[in-house]
């Protein structure tokens, strides 16, 4: 029998002092999993001497409890001592459930941790949910290449555990007055020890980032070649947004892989998602359909990206992005004659 548990637990991240936004995605996937299971929501996070108003915003997205694990060895992550405390506080609470996002920080993190203490574990989660008859984890992922999608159960061993990816769920909604617990718990130094030490670090100098992007246009295979992916170009340069890509785009070698958004690649949210010669197989959809608003430009009436999308062009891309690039420049030189200010989305 499984020993008494101190509840569902998310791995909270943090960027010099601040909380990261899938922070608060986390807690939306666990909000669920929490009120189906009648179980306290706690939020973990490492770093060093975090300030309460950037812990209570975790409260007041929806965890019950902050557990601050705070030493100036975990400012930035490091592998070792977070797993050293994150395998402490484990045997101590004995959590039900622990979900991390699918970044550097819980891809590197969460299969050490898993491994270690000898439980299951499963990678890029697209639903969780909770068994009724059993009150077990639901862990479901695509599998076979992307062509099914497979359920996954932890039965005998605890926690259960999963990452999903960023950008996969909204983040959770803010309620004015919540209130939780806040605990700060400063680890013995033989829980800080690490035989790496970061010795620099150098940021990505990429102006748009397909994930931060509120607009990303993304080009498949519907392009025939390179060259015409300055189609794809021109327009998001005229939008401020990022450029996209299908996993058969970036294998062609027509765009980097920092673009490829889907299974194998990135998962997006943004506010509008322009997909022009993309069909839609699984494993792309499942690394855009979140969001807000998807713009679909292809040939094929067949294609089933036609099935996701708000606003559905069946027609060819060649003649079409031209014509939507002709068309907003009109309307910028329009507002600049009127003295008005055209807004970018981005």
């Amino acid at each position: 029998m499984n020993p008494p548990n101190s509840g569902i637990w998310i791995l909270a991240e943090q960027k010099d002092g601040q909380l990261c936004e899938v922070s608060y995605e986390l807690l939306n996937w666990a909000a669920a999993l929490a009120e189906k299971r009648n179980l306290a929501l706690s939020a973990l996070i490492f770093g060093d001497q975090l300030p309460d108003q950037e812990l209570q915003k975790l409260i007041l997205r929806g965890a019950d409890r902050v557990l601050h694990v705070t030493a100036a060895e975990l400012a930035v992550f490091q592998p070792e001592p977070y797993a050293a405390c994150l395998m402490k506080l484990i045997n101590d609470e004995k959590p039900e459930i622990l979900i991390a996002a699918a970044t550097t920080t819980g891809r590197t993190l969460l299969p050490y941790v898993a491994g270690k203490l000898r439980t299951g574990l499963t990678a890029d989660c697209t639903k969780l949910d909770i068994e009724p008859d059993t009150g077990l984890l639901l862990q479901t992922r695509p599998a076979a290449g992307g062509n099914i999608m497979a359920t996954i159960k932890t039965p005998e061993c605890r926690p259960q555990m999963a990452t999903v990816r960023p950008h996969a769920l909204h983040p959770a909604p803010i309620q004015a007055g919540r209130s939780g617990e806040i605990i700060r718990w400063a680890p013995p130094q033989e829980l800080l020890r690490s035989r790496v030490r970061r010795l620099a670090f150098t940021p990505s100098t990429e102006k748009y980032g397909v994930q931060d992007a509120d607009v990303v246009i993304a080009a498949g295979r519907g392009f025939k070649k390179a060259d015409n992916l300055s189609l794809v170009q021109q327009l998001a340069k005229q939008l401020g947004a990022a450029v996209g890509a299908s996993r058969e785009t970036v294998d062609r070698g027509w765009l980097p892989y920092a673009a490829q958004v889907g299974l194998s690649g990135k998962t997006v949210s943004p506010k509008v998602y322009l997909a022009a010669g993309i069909s839609g197989a699984i494993q792309h959809l499942a690394g855009m359909q979140t969001s807000d608003t998807i713009i679909a430009i292809n040939s094929d009436p067949e294609a089933p990206i036609f099935q996701y999308c708000e606003l559905g062009i069946c027609g060819d891309l060649f003649t079409i992005l031209p014509l939507l690039s002709e068309k907003i420049t009109a309307l910028k030189k329009r507002d600049a004659k009127s003295g008005g200010q055209y807004e970018e989305p981005y």
